[in-house]
């Protein structure tokens, strides 16, 4: 398929976490990139490096206005990279129709503005979560069946499917990336960040969801979308599904004592109890890389520590 060098890309979500970084790697190799984004976690702060950019523009949107994201998508766009999503996991217990509409039929707008405006190539943000407690780990991408236990997960994998489905009837080429937890610059949200938080408010305790035994795989932001654009750019497959992850995991509670460490010594920790953090929180997820590393990406923070401690470097600063 080639890479996006110089290419006009369409990005969902390109003014939150993720989206920001992609932008900014897009930009450099000279991409055309229009970020549509509500700015509902988006945060405009992000976009203005980009506006001395000739081939930048921003797009103020909502997903759910699907005539509007038809038309936002004409213009001859070579790939759409699909990011936006609701960045509060836990709060879809409280709203149970928050995924459907931010993560489902989001999705479903911008495949349709795909496919009436011939875009072929489509970019996905999926999750770990799509795999639920899986008990083969590290997880491959074959595992299955998936079953995931929240309705961000269940919104994911419903995407998932939706682009797969579009993909074959369509003749559209998909690549779909399952993150393993994303930590870097410009977090948003977050395990670190909440806990950085916590401590600015009481420097002399910590709370901490759920037992602090759960462990997870995290990635540096800047590591995830080299990743992403690398493996676009060398498959030769019109169906990708690829983890994005490193070789190992994390303990919740090794993270909490790394941001004590660093902002508040001394301070003690409360654990609230329970395996899980929040109602749908999955406490062991550990993601293959095998797929990833084959076809030859190379991470900078090649371990969860790492990258956990360079979000905890960068905040420190802030």
């Amino acid at each position: 398929m080639g890479g996006l060098d110089g290419k006009k890309v369409f990005v969902t979500g390109g003014a939150g976490f993720v989206g920001s970084n992609l932008v900014e790697l897009l930009v450099s190799r000279n991409a055309e990139v229009a970020v549509f984004d509500n700015l509902s976690s988006g945060r405009s702060e992000f976009m203005a490096p980009f506006k001395k950019y000739r081939d930048f523009s921003f797009i103020k949107g909502d997903l759910l206005d699907k005539e509007k994201v038809e038309d936002s998508m004409k213009g001859g766009y070579d790939a759409v990279i699909h990011l936006a999503a609701n960045p509060d996991v836990a709060l879809g217990t409280k709203q149970t129709d928050l995924d459907l509409k931010l993560g489902t039929i989001a999705t479903y707008n911008i495949l349709e503005g795909a496919r009436k405006n011939d875009v072929k190539d489509i970019i996905f943000s999926s999750s770990s979560v799509v795999y639920g407690i899986a008990d083969m780990k590290p997880t491959p991408e074959n595992y299955g069946p998936l079953k995931p236990i929240s309705l961000y997960g269940s919104a994911k994998l419903a995407s998932e499917g939706l682009i797969t489905a579009f993909s074959h009837l369509f003749g559209m080429n998909y690549y779909i990336y399952r993150f393993a937890n994303v930590v870097g610059k410009n977090s948003t949200h977050g395990v670190v960040l909440d806990f950085v938080k916590r401590l600015r408010e009481n420097s002399k305790e910590l709370t901490v969801f759920g037992d602090g035994k759960q462990k997870k795989s995290y990635i540096d932001v800047v590591d995830c979308v080299n990743a992403m654009m690398l493996i676009y750019e060398k498959s030769r497959a019109s169906e990708n599904i690829y983890n994005l992850a490193t070789k190992d995991q994390m303990q919740v509670s090794d993270i909490a004592q790394a941001v004590i460490d660093r902002f508040a010594k001394g301070a003690k920790i409360k654990y609230t109890g329970g395996k899980q953090g929040w109602p749908g929180d999955v406490p062991d997820a550990f993601l293959s890389s095998r797929k990833m590393d084959e076809i030859g990406v190379r991470l900078k923070h090649d371990t969860s520590r790492d990258a956990v401690l360079n979000l905890i470097d960068i905040l420190s600063h802030n």
